[in-house]
């Protein structure tokens, strides 16, 4: 099943009044950031689903793997729903990955949506399983915040199957490196595509893809070591375009900047380059990328990212 792009699957598209399912696959949520959360997703049109299970806490993860796996199995599997969203992110969505066996996922595709620490799950969901997935905003800080923490247009055209053919090119975009590509777009935090590495869930990207790289709090020499990691083992010989996230909190006061890192890493890497593109970690709203779709990028004088496929049917 891995990497088979010939077989890959895209969900219904999620319309108004759909219900939409909250799940915990990594660290817990706390009780009034979920309320803000649900009534976010309202305010979207939607009917958000939840259970006990989303507000589960073990230490730092949302309960026992197994029952974090299961949670996400019952809301996958239920035909009464059309997508899944993480509640948040923190640390543990690498340990429910055994139990998410590609052909039950396929049976009854949805769209799953999330970042950070679920970088773990869209990776084995797009990667490894065919499927499509967003790149989008989860409930703490983003849809509990909603138009302060979501670029909502890009969200909804996402879900709704608006997306095809449309130039997302948010403002702080910019030019690395010169050039058009395009292939499948996957990626997500680098932290966790590095983690991924060496194991049965490991991000290798087909050949031709777009790589999109997004990360916080990371001082340069751990940016640096990361995406040296990433060289090493091939991923960027596999990729026809990089397009960096916001990279907030990466730079050293008065030395070197995350930007200056990731020119430097990849000085011979030989296709387009984007810097900035607002998806996952970023100080303002959050722009839903769509995974496991083709995509185009352009360095023109709008650079960004041309979407030519839609995540749903």
């Amino acid at each position: 099943m891995t990497n088979n792009v010939s077989s890959r699957l895209r969900p219904a598209v999620v319309r108004p009044g759909a219900r939409v399912a909250v799940v915990s696959p990594s660290s817990p949520i706390d009780r009034a950031e979920l309320d803000r959360g649900l009534d976010g997703l309202r305010a979207l049109g939607f009917e958000p689903v939840w259970d006990e299970d989303t507000l589960a806490k073990d230490g730092y993860v949302a309960g026992p793997a197994s029952s974090r796996a299961a949670a996400f199995l019952r809301a996958w599997e239920d035909p009464t729903v059309s997508a899944l969203v993480a509640s948040r992110g923190g640390y543990g969505s690498a340990q429910i990955l055994p139990w998410l066996d590609p052909a039950r996922l396929r049976a009854t595709p949805k769209l799953f949506i999330g970042y950070s620490d679920t970088t773990a799950i869209l990776t084995w969901l797009t990667v490894h399983c065919g499927l499509t997935a967003l790149h989008g905003p989860m409930i703490e800080r983003r849809i509990a915040a909603l138009d302060a923490g979501v670029h909502v247009e890009s969200l909804r055209a996402a879900l709704a199957g608006g997306a095809a053919g449309r130039l997302m090119a948010p403002a702080s975009v910019e030019v690395l490196q010169l050039g058009e590509a395009e292939g499948l777009l996957l990626g997500g935090t680098v932290a966790l595509l590095c983690a991924s590495l060496g194991t049965p869930y490991a991000f290798m990207p087909p050949a031709g893809s777009v790589l999109f790289l997004e990360d916080v709090q990371e001082r340069p020499f751990r940016l640096d070591r990361m995406l040296t990691q990433l060289r090493l083992a091939g991923v960027f010989d596999r990729a026809s375009a990089v397009v960096f996230g916001d990279m907030p909190g990466c730079d050293d006061a008065g030395g070197l900047t995350a930007r200056e890192v990731a020119a430097c890493v990849l000085r011979d890497f030989r296709g387009p380059v984007l810097w900035g593109f607002p998806s996952g970690h970023t100080t303002g709203p959050l722009w839903t990328l769509p995974l496991g779709v083709r995509v185009r990028v352009v360095t023109g004088a709008t650079p960004g990212v041309i979407v030519d496929e839609e995540a749903v049917v």
